[in-house]
């Protein structure tokens, strides 16, 4: 009976939409932004010094780089435009929990940042926008792997709202890396799809043999 119980648990939580404490989800979301501010405040008052510390594509001697890239921004304009829709799509991408909220971010991050690396345009790409694509892109197709109409309709909800910026994986402006958006948005399909198939596997009944 507990194993059932447990199983319907779990197939519960892999269809929430709303996260399990949403004021501990809103405060970590919330902590991690307000870093961001205090990362950016700092670059202002030394000058803009850790703005050539983002990932420098193909560059051997500063692997360390893919950890700071979504820590630093340009000027404030660039932290606000992303600030506002990772607190909204963050919040959202914790509705799994806290710890699978740690693993999906660690994904979309290595997974945009190795990609900038690999295939980035020469200089310092800098932002947390591929964080923002890498929650969008997850928000939307995770419904679809846990067959889930909830998150179907969120997924339309977010779309609405910022499905426009998914051609931001496409070359366009000068001065934006677009590349970092774009593995940004692979890693949140990974993320899902690998949400998707550990929920799987924790449901499916144990066998033993002996």
């Amino acid at each position: 009976m507990s194993t059932y119980a447990g199983e319907v648990d779990r197939t519960a939580l892999a269809k929430r939409v709303i996260p399990p404490h949403p004021v501990l989800s809103l405060l970590v979301v919330s902590g991690f932004v307000g870093f961001l501010y205090l990362v950016e405040a700092f670059d202002v008052a030394t000058g803009g010094s850790l703005e050539d510390d983002g990932v420098r594509p193909r560059e051997f001697g500063e692997w360390d780089n893919l950890l700071w890239m979504p820590m630093i921004h340009g000027d404030w304009s660039h932290l606000t435009g992303n600030a506002v829709p990772l607190l909204l799509l963050g919040f959202l991408a914790t509705s799994g929990g806290l710890k699978q909220f740690c693993q999906i971010t660690a994904v979309i991050w290595l997974t945009s940042a190795l990609g900038v690396w690999v295939v980035g345009s020469p200089g310092s790409h800098i932002g947390a926008s591929g964080l923002v694509f890498g929650f969008l892109a997850f928000l939307l197709v995770r419904g679809l792997f846990a067959r889930s109409w909830l998150q179907l309709v969120i997924a339309v909800g977010v779309f609405a709202l910022y499905g426009a910026a998914l051609w931001g994986v496409l070359p366009g402006q000068p001065g934006v890396s677009w590349e970092g958006h774009l593995f940004g948005a692979i890693g949140g399909v990974l993320a899902a799809w690998g949400v998707s198939r550990d929920n799987r596997r924790r449901s499916a009944p144990a066998r033993f043999t002996a």
